[in-house]
């Protein structure tokens, strides 16, 4: 009698939910309300599958296009910071044109039904300069950056407040029939507020209030903030937030995950990092089946840190490893895999937003979450074992979970998705989705001929040229003021014979210790060398021996910024640039020259007069290219661009570390010359965005501190994803969608049977099979081999299906790939790997 009373209370307990969340569905309220549950979008319950896409990261001619991808991609939203330092780079001038243009990205989102994430910071972090804060807050008086400092909040409440005038003007918020539904404000605040004390916990209230004082009809958001005012939602972000996010600080708020790291931003010395596509898959689907209803993949496209964007050693390419590449181009399998995900996710939304959630175990590391109410079921069936695959009973059937995966069962009976896609006795893993690898082809047709380079000596000066004076260098931020990366620092200094070492095989030896970022130095004309620091220790020494001469001697040095600081407490107090200079070796001792007295001058005079506009290219005379490449040397030629729509990059081959313009427009810093533990540059091609180019005679301008480079040999290339792969084990799950939810019935659309899917870009057809196996291959897509046995019709039969289409299916099916004359797999699960080439029509 007990046990039949407690399921009646669990039927009617869903009922009553049943009711309550068909209600909130049914009305027409417009704006963004939330519960424990879900956000509410226009009275509508919504799982939300959100990218981020940095509107300054990409151009205007790609935001259609990176919008159209994402959607095609299963996201209904899309993020995106605001960027306090491009838009008010000088205080009280604003600049939303071009790349800068916020109100058109907003606008190009809603025209592809979609929502919008903002989050207005103003700290922004995102591997961002000054994370984004303008270099001019630095010098308010009595400034402290994100604290309870009144200077401090003045300039950020007159930010905020005319972003938000332009939104709402625009009618870009959800209440206003617009597409953005969530807001932030602040970032990742508790990493330092222990750091500002109670100044720490009065600002963090009075950012929440200021948000909460524009009433917009959105809810706020404050990720990685555990004590987030109310009714300021906090959320979640990291690699694992169905584990990590400990969960809203309220019952009544909902669990978001603001920030799902696809891969690891990189910065200049760091060796490839990656993210595989299965851990993201597990990851998503163990936080909705958590209670967890928005994730926003950061980034879903990161684009390039064109010009001096990029934070203290960050690189040019930006989040390469997102779904979407920095070219814009789909990464498979993760675009595709997580394609898969969110559709199987939207088979369960039903039960997602108004079932009861249980948790079942089934066994050592192994549960079933399940969300079920009347007429509707969906089950998350988890293997947590990061080694062990093993198959589970289920409700009376026997399902396979490979290890460190979940399998989704949109009616609790038919398993749909797995985040591993892998089968039982396989070893390597399956991913249903197609894979595809970058190729970088060098555009012949860029130039009729090898290009002519020519080449302008940076003009180096002295102590006594430079009228800015000071006793000791000046602190390198405050010199610059962000205005360029380089300033030059010069003293002289008087020596005797007798103060030089006697014996010609001393030398006496330059050393300067820096706060950062890089130095280059250069005695009586002559350069004598280099040192950098990293993203980790921005301070080193410089040590380099030198000629010295009896009379005057002339000390030059170059310091660099290579990007302010993104992160920390305290960000207005860092500094970089020569702290002391000295020189050891000297018969008379160590001279100290840091009080010697020194002239500054900010920039390069090729910055100047802007050497790499046409304009400013002839108020410099260029050379031919000579044997000797000396240090800090300007580097130009004139090329056509590639025929064809495909991405344009520059291949820095043998060169060092400086910039690249193109038509007067840089495309960020280079630096092939710091090497990886791997040995390699950490990035060697350069995006060009296309609507940089001009139909013939682009300018290409190249900045060089190093010396010896050749530029020459740089190449021009295209860039495609036409290395098109498919690796698919017998028994592995068909395609997600074979299966629909239609009139609240979840249903069989499609065969249910195992195949082999291959698409092409747009516009493109399969013109070649590289590689087909039917057996057990192994490798990667580019690197297939084939095993010990393997069938002998398997490529014929892939060509007949395929060659000549943009895309085909193969049935994983002895049926149809088996020649019936090997044995050598017959007791094992064969394995099909096809590896296409796909290519424009024209171009076959």
């Amino acid at each position: 009698m007990a046990e039949t009373s407690r399921y009646l209370l669990f039927f009617v307990v869903l009922s009553l939910l049943s009711v309550s969340f068909s209600v909130a569905k049914k009305t027409t309220t417009k704006g963004v309300t939330y519960d424990g549950r879900s956000l509410i979008v226009n009275g509508r319950r919504e799982l939300i599958f959100s990218g981020a896409i940095h509107y300054p990261r990409s151009t205007p001619s790609q935001w259609a296009e990176l919008i159209s991808k994402a959607k095609r991609g299963g996201l209904n939203t899309i993020e995106t910071y605001v960027f306090w330092n491009v838009h008010e780079a000088i205080q009280g001038q604003f600049n939303f044109e071009g790349q800068n243009d916020l109100v058109k990205f907003i606008k190009m989102i809603q025209e592809q039904d979609m929502h919008v994430i903002i989050r207005l910071g103003p700290f922004i972090q995102a591997e961002w300069n000054n994370g984004g804060l303008p270099y001019w807050l630095r010098e308010i008086p009595g400034i402290i950056f994100r604290s309870d400092n009144a200077p401090f909040k003045t300039e950020m409440q007159k930010w905020i407040s005319k972003i938000m005038d332009m939104l709402k003007e625009e009618k870009l918020f959800s209440p206003q029939g617009g597409p953005i539904i969530l807001a932030q404000i602040e970032n990742e605040y508790n990493t330092i507020q222990l750091a500002y004390r109670e100044l720490g916990n009065s600002y963090i209230q009075w950012a929440a209030n200021l948000a909460l004082s524009f009433d917009v009809g959105v809810p706020w958001v404050m990720c990685k903030q555990y004590d987030a005012p109310d009714p300021v939602i906090n959320t979640c972000n990291g690699r694992h937030c169905g584990d990590t996010f400990p969960g809203p600080n309220r019952p009544n708020k909902p669990s978001l995950w603001t920030e799902n790291w696809t891969a690891q931003f990189r910065v200049f010395g760091d060796p490839p990092s990656q993210r595989a596509a299965e851990d993201i898959a597990f990851a998503v689907s163990r936080f909705f089946s958590k209670n967890g209803t928005l994730t926003n993949y950061y980034m879903y496209h990161g684009g390039t840190n064109f010009g001096r964007t990029a934070a203290h050693f960050v690189t040019t390419r930006y989040y390469d490893e997102a779904p979407l590449d920095e070219f814009g181009m789909q990464r498979e399998p993760k675009w595709g895999h997580l394609k898969d995900m969110h559709r199987a996710l939207n088979l369960c939304k039903r039960s997602l937003l108004s079932g009861v959630p249980r948790v079942e175990k089934l066994g050592v590391d192994l549960e079933a979450r399940i969300y079920e109410g009347p007429g509707m079921c969906a089950a998350f069936l988890a293997n947590n074992a990061t080694t062990r695959p093993i198959t589970v009973k289920f409700r009376g059937t026997d399902i396979y979970l490979p290890s460190k995966s979940i399998s989704i069962l949109p009616d609790c009976k038919t398993v749909v998705f797995n985040s591993q896609s892998a089968s039982p006795d396989i070893y390597e893993l399956c991913i249903v989705s197609q894979h595809n690898a970058r190729n970088f082809v060098r555009a012949s047709s860029s130039h009729k001929k090898e290009l002519t380079w020519k080449t302008y000596k940076e003009v180096q000066p002295t102590f006594d040229t430079l009228t800015k004076k000071n006793k000791n260098p000046l602190e390198l931020f405050s010199l610059t003021k962000d205005t360029t990366d380089y300033a030059w620092y010069s003293t002289s200094v008087e020596l005797s014979w007798r103060d030089l070492p006697f014996k010609q095989n001393i030398k006496p030896v330059l050393v300067v210790a820096s706060l950062g970022h890089a130095l280059m130095a250069f005695v009586n004309g002559k350069y004598v060398g280099t040192a950098h620091g990293n993203h980790v220790e921005k301070s080193f020494v410089l040590e380099k021996p030198v000629e010295l001469v009896a009379g005057v001697n002339h000390i030059v040095l170059l310091g660099m910024t290579v990007g302010f600081p993104d992160s920390g407490a305290y960000m207005e107090k860092r500094f970089a640039g020569p702290r002391s200079v000295e020189i050891l070796g000297l018969n008379t001792g160590t001279l100290d020259l840091t009080n010697n007295e020194w002239g500054h001058q900010v920039g390069l005079d090729g910055e100047k007069v802007r050497v790499y506009t046409q304009g400013g290219s002839h108020r410099v005379k260029w050379t031919a290219l000579e044997k000797v490449r000396p240090a800090l040397s300007w580097y130009k030629t004139y090329f056509d661009p590639p025929k064809g729509d495909e991405p344009v990059a520059l291949k820095m081959n043998n060169m060092g570390k400086g910039m690249i313009w193109i038509n007067g427009k840089s495309i960020g810093r280079h630096w092939m010359s710091f090497l990886s533990p791997l040995g390699q540059p950490t990035q060697s091609e350069y995006h060009i965005p296309r609507s940089y180019l001009k139909p013939s005679d682009n300018l290409l301008v190249i900045l060089e501190e190093e010396e010896g480079v050749r530029p020459e040999d740089i190449e021009v290339v295209t860039v495609n994803r036409d290395t098109i792969c498919s690796y698919i084990q017998e028994g592995s799950p068909a395609p997600v969608t074979d299966w629909e939810i239609k009139a609240n019935v979840f249903r069989q659309v499609g065969d249910g049977k195992t195949v082999s899917q291959l698409k092409c870009p747009i516009s493109k057809e399969i013109v070649a099979v590289e590689f087909a196996s039917f057996g057990n291959p192994i490798g990667s897509c580019g690197s297939y081999m084939h095993g010990d046995c393997n069938s002998s019709i398997s490529k014929k039969v892939v060509e007949q299906l395929c060659l000549g289409k943009n895309s085909c299916v193969i049935p994983v099916d002895r049926a149809v790939l088996d020649d019936k004359k090997s044995d050598a797999c017959a007791d094992t699960r064969q394995i099909l790997a096809v590896q296409v080439k796909c290519a424009a029509v024209d171009e076959k």
